[in-house]
């Protein structure tokens, strides 16, 4: 499901979408050094479902409301080692969040050499994502610029 947003307001709200990617990041580093291993997880989730969004809003003008990774790096024409990445991340949203999802409950499940590497995946999505947003600002610009030339 897609929600639109008002052309002047994608900016900002791309903008918000990625700084709270970032700030899950860097909770999740500070969970993983608290052994709260379970939260760091899902945070590196969050962060990454985040940081995709802020993109998708940036390309599309709308916010489209899932939490599947590999579907919202598919819609913003992610290449195929960040689709991959998002694969990986995927399990995390429903392991994490539902006690009844498996016989292990989220705060005992996770390892935490498996947290770090949930960490570098997600450290290298949202890599990927900002410079994806960099190079629209950039296009963007270059538009503007042509545009009052004429």
């Amino acid at each position: 499901m897609a929600t639109n947003i008002n052309k002047e307001a994608v900016k900002k709200i791309s903008k918000n979408w990625l700084a709270q990617a970032e700030s899950d990041l860097k909770s999740a580093k500070y969970n993983l050094s608290g052994k709260k291993l379970d939260i760091a997880a899902y945070l590196c989730q969050q962060s990454v479902e985040k940081a995709l969004k802020s993109l998708y809003i940036k390309i599309n003008n709308k916010l489209w409301k899932t939490h599947d990774l590999v579907k919202l790096a598919e819609l913003v024409k992610a290449p195929k080692k960040i689709i991959g990445l998002c694969n990986d991340l995927n399990p995390i949203y429903t392991e994490d969040r539902y006690p009844d999802y498996s016989d292990i409950i989220p705060a005992k499940k996770f390892q935490e050499s498996e947290v770090k590497d949930f960490l570098y995946k997600s450290k290298e999505v949202l890599k990927w994502t900002k410079e994806n947003l960099k190079s629209l600002e950039s296009s963007e610009s270059s538009k503007r610029k042509t545009k009052s030339k004429k």
